[in-house]
């Protein structure tokens, strides 16, 4: 019980922390969510070595892409 009250507890602050972003920062951040569960769900489904290293290759994709667009 204790654990789920402290995993909502960090979730509310991490969002919390998101309501001041510019549009920019936000498809930054969304790109940057998307593309990480993209790489981990390719490198997953390919037999990629490492889920970590397809993670933050997604991440760092979709944090561009998303910071580029308008």
């Amino acid at each position: 019980m204790m654990k789920q009250i402290a995993v909502i507890a960090v979730a509310a602050v991490l969002l919390a922390g998101c309501s001041n972003l510019s549009r920019a920062e936000q498809r930054a951040l969304s790109g940057g969510a998307i593309g990480a569960a993209g790489g981990v769900a390719l490198a997953a489904a390919t037999g990629g070595t490492s889920l970590l290293a397809g993670g933050l290759i997604g991440a760092g994709a979709g944090a561009t892409i998303g910071a580029l667009t308008k």
